[in-house]
């Protein structure tokens, strides 16, 4: 089963800014066969439902294994069963509506 998932990945490395273990987790969900968006709050993901959950899980265990002790993140996850619809495809289906405004 296909499904896409809003991941935001907030680990506690006792700084203020946590860019450096964002980029090791765009590096980490790369390696897996999904299609992911990175965005301003946190990264899309499309794919077969286990390849996703994988990807999530070898991002905590990564960053877990630098050193980082806890780990939060938010997943919001959604599926469906009458098309195969992409990120880019979402994005683009709101677009055309906010085009055809004007």
């Amino acid at each position: 089963m296909k499904c896409m998932a809003d991941l935001c990945v907030i680990p506690f490395n006792g700084q203020i800014s946590v860019a450096d273990e964002i980029a090791q987790c765009h590096r980490i969900l790369k390696q897996f066969d999904i299609e992911i968006a990175l965005h301003g709050y946190g990264t899309n993901l499309h794919g077969e439902w286990d390849e996703v959950f994988a990807a999530i899980k070898a991002c905590h265990e990564q960053l877990h294994e630098q050193g980082i002790v806890r780990i939060s993140s938010t997943i919001k996850v959604g599926t469906r069963t009458d098309k195969d619809q992409s990120i880019d495809d979402k994005v683009h289906a709101v677009e055309t509506r906010l085009l055809n405004e004007f």
